[in-house]
């Protein structure tokens, strides 16, 4: 099992295709994303509004992923049907309260 995920951070945990992941929104992965989905802070004020997709919400929690052993995207997107939007809004939160507020 891999190390846990500090919320201090902005990490998080998400168990995709039986294996645990810590999500760590570094710059790098926020950037990617952005350049994927647009302004983060457009995306914050959609999820806050209910209106971010689960295309979004899987494009954003993979881009959080480690890249030496990322998974398909696909199986990220199945991760989060596998345990139902309510629960997968908790990483995505995570992710996005650390777009806002910054490194502790």
């Amino acid at each position: 099992m891999s190390r846990p995920a500090n919320p201090l951070r902005g990490e998080a945990r998400l168990r995709v295709a039986g294996a645990d992941y810590v999500l760590r929104p570094s710059f790098e992965h926020l950037v990617e994303a952005e350049a994927e989905l647009g302004s983060l802070f457009a995306l914050v004020e959609r999820a806050a509004a209910g209106a971010m997709t689960l295309s979004e919400m899987t494009a954003l929690l993979w881009h959080c992923l480690p890249t030496e052993n990322r998974p398909p995207r696909e199986a990220v997107g199945a991760a989060l049907l596998e345990i139902g939007l309510v629960a997968a809004t908790e990483p995505v939160r995570a992710v996005l309260a650390q777009v806002l507020q910054g490194r502790a």
